[in-house]
């Protein structure tokens, strides 16, 4: 008597995020320094540098992933998306300057372009990432239609503003579904197991909350944190590829901190600022022999000279670098690093043997993502 063959036993591996925190402060440390000088423009370049870092330090079975898109290419996307977002913005100018009556008319459908041509530039700017994400040699690549999705976008977030946010666990999955089904790494398929209702089960008292947190500013940290570690756990238990599927044990309390350390950032930096322009309205009155009295703050032809005007300015600029800092350092690469190390990948012996396949995608989804303000990683 023979027996069959036993089939062959599923590995499984820990995802480790070993980047060194320090490093990375100095990296973006440095970048926002020299997007301060370049008025904006070496963020293309900053961005390429993070994902390097973040993709480089996430490590499966022993091997670290490779981001291969360069800065120069996000650049091209951006100035292309441009010449085509600009005209309409230009267009709805125009007609705003014709008639107020045709400019309140023309807002609406202006804002729907706006948001269905934001879903479109989501799914291409995932899809230029994917393209340029490599692990073991062997590159992510997907297919679809960003126009495709952006309808199916729409409709779901008009559905989860009709149940008042009820149907976002739908949606979440309905989108993650057709974006996963599109995504390949080498000739394995992507899908999505995700049920929109296991999502609402494991939050559905985050929406009861959700009034209460709007209303008291002091929960909504606590709100939001557990409401984003629920869909992150429950995003990466689903994602699939081929035979390979991941697992997160994410706690809903493991983002809380990320977002109260966030907070108090930008507290601190707030009272910085205002700090240092009081300074500059004491130094510009000395500079015009004003008196400094009582007055001084509510001095109209002070605060609107042409010397504080500039030290605003250069006062908001240096403090909006700092707030960038920080929330790459805390919402970025500290959140990564969790979600990361939460993460069990299952069945990793299915790529063992994948056979490269996909063509590279051009940056202007991204760039239309950039220009939008939408952008991610």
């Amino acid at each position: 008597m023979t027996t069959a063959p036993l089939p062959p036993e599923r590995t499984q591996a820990q995802a480790a995020f070993t980047g060194d925190r320090g490093s990375f402060l100095s990296l973006i440390a440095r970048g926002a320094g020299l997007e301060l000088m370049t008025v904006g423009f070496y963020r293309f370049w900053l961005t390429t540098d993070i994902r390097r870092h973040l993709w480089s330090h996430t490590v499966v079975d022993g091997d670290g992933a490779e981001y291969t898109g360069r800065g120069k290419e996000l650049l091209i996307g951006f100035l292309i998306a441009m010449a085509i977002l600009v005209p309409v913005y230009l267009a709805y100018f125009i007609v705003g300057l014709e008639a107020e009556r045709l400019q309140a008319f023309a807002s609406v459908p202006l804002v729907i372009f706006f948001y269905v041509f934001t879903q479109f530039a989501i799914y291409r700017a995932r899809r230029y990432r994917m393209t340029r994400t490599v692990w073991r040699g062997v590159r992510f690549w997907m297919t679809g239609s960003g126009w495709n999705y952006a309808l199916r976008a729409s409709l779901w977030s008009l559905a989860v503003v009709l149940t008042l946010g009820i149907a976002l666990p739908w949606r979440d999955a309905a989108l993650e579904r057709y974006k996963m089904q599109n995504t390949h790494y080498g000739d394995l398929q992507g899908s999505f197991a995700g049920r929109g209702w296991d999502f609402f089960k494991r939050g559905w008292w985050l929406w009861l909350l959700t009034p209460f947190a709007l209303y008291v500013f002091v929960a909504t940290p606590f709100v939001y944190a557990a409401f984003k570690a629920v869909q992150m756990r429950w995003w990466l238990s689903g994602l699939r590829l081929g035979g390979i599927s991941l697992e997160s044990n994410l706690r809903k309390g493991q983002l809380i901190g990320l977002y109260w350390k966030t907070i108090g950032w930008v507290l601190l930096l707030l009272a910085v600022l205002a700090v240092y322009l009081a300074v500059a309205v004491v130094i510009v009155a000395t500079m015009t022999a004003q008196p400094i009295d009582d007055t001084l703050f509510s001095n109209i032809d002070l605060l609107t000279s042409i010397p504080f005007i500039a030290l605003a300015v250069v006062g908001y600029l240096v403090w909006a670098m700092m707030l960038n800092v920080v929330i790459r350092l805390y919402l970025v690469r500290d959140l990564w690093q969790r979600a990361v190390s939460s993460v069990t990948v299952h069945g990793i012996e299915a790529a063992a043997n994948v056979a490269a396949k996909g063509e590279l995608a051009n940056a202007i989804g991204e760039g239309f993502s950039d220009g939008l303000d939408v952008g991610g990683l």
